[in-house]
């Protein structure tokens, strides 16, 4: 019964030897890779032919060149049939062996790290007598970003506002906020330390001044990061005067109210003096004069005027050159007798 046993068990190693070097391994001394015990002649398949088969060669690494130990690959073949699969070792090494010729295709499973990301699928072609190489490089996942618009003031979410967010001198991505004032991205990593970004504002929300700044900021592989943009509100009313302009405003005013509203009360020129036209407007015309003095004036009207006394004032100044011209002659005459009393008075 002992010998029995004896005799199964190289067979059984040969079996778990075959399918495990089907399957990846990072390093060629992996643990998933054993070394194969020597067959009994009986029990052992013929192996294929080496210049038949072929393999894969894969070398997992990150952008920063470091190598990724625990990355998990499947291979399949031209039929979707599973060919082998396996993990990367401490050096980042899988390898598949004894593969036919042919073109299979290659999915990563897991990256096996917390920072980086898995790649897509890829076709691999399979060579009789030679391992392909193949260098995988995972990248960094991607940081998670969370873009808010906000009120300065107030805090309110704005929607409208859209940003171009870039690294470096290059703009990787442009967000607009919605309805709610948020927008989400996620932002390429290509350091595990994390990779400095800039936001900058290039429209604002309805209502809102534009920020004309720019903020820096740092995200880290698979990190979530808010960003915030702050806005101030337009302003509608219009400013201040000018206190220069006060000056300038008073004079213009004060000349323009005191003539409009002078003539309209009292009906008086622009320097305060009752207008001609309303002085003359009572007295009477010369033809209403005339018409008076040529009809007879009924009971209670005026005085006589100066045309009724004419004759008696013609007749007092007759009177008067008279009496002058009287006084003249006794005067003469008394002058003519004194002359005649002392001529004799001589004699």
């Amino acid at each position: 019964m002992h010998t029995r046993s004896a005799r199964f068990l190289p067979t059984a190693a040969l079996t778990v030897a075959a399918t495990v070097t089907g399957s990846l391994a990072w390093a060629p001394a992996a643990s998933a890779q054993t070394p194969d015990p020597t067959p009994s002649a009986s029990t052992t398949p013929a192996p294929r032919n080496a210049a038949e088969s072929g393999g894969v060669a894969i070398l997992k690494k990150d952008p920063g060149g470091d190598v990724l130990s625990g990355a998990s690959f499947t291979l399949y073949d031209a039929k979707g049939k599973e060919a082998g699969s396996g993990k990367t070792g401490a050096e980042g090494h899988l390898s598949f062996k004894d593969l036919a010729p042919g073109v299979y295709r290659l999915k990563e499973i897991s990256s096996g790290s917390p920072l980086h990301d898995v790649v897509e699928d890829q076709d691999v072609i399979v060579t009789p007598g030679t391992d392909a190489p193949l260098t995988v490089i995972d990248p960094f996942k991607p940081a998670s970003v969370l873009l808010k618009a906000k009120d300065d003031k107030t805090g309110k979410l704005l929607p409208g506002a859209t940003v171009n967010i870039g690294t470096s001198n290059k703009t990787l991505l442009t967000l607009t906020t919605g309805d709610k004032g948020t927008a989400t991205a996620k932002l390429p990593v290509n350091n595990r330390t994390g990779t400095d970004f800039w936001v900058k504002e290039t429209k604002a929300p309805a209502g809102y001044d534009l920020y004309k700044g720019q903020r820096e900021f740092t995200a880290k592989p698979g990190d979530p990061v808010t960003v915030t943009v702050t806005n101030a509100k337009t302003h509608t009313t219009p400013p201040s005067p000018d206190p220069t302009d006060k000056p300038t405003e008073k004079p213009t005013d004060k000349p323009t109210v005191k003539p409009t509203e002078k003539p309209t009360s009292g009906g008086s020129g622009d320097d305060g003096t009752p207008e001609p036209t309303e002085k003359q407007t009572d007295s009477p015309s010369p033809d209403e004069t005339t018409s008076s003095t040529a009809a007879p004036e009924p009971d209670g009207s005026l005085a006589h005027t100066g045309a009724d006394s004419t004759p008696w004032l013609l007749g007092g100044a007759g009177l008067l050159l008279a009496a002058g011209g009287g006084a003249l002659i006794v005067s003469r005459r008394r002058r003519a007798g004194d002359s005649t009393d002392s001529g004799s008075t001589e004699n």
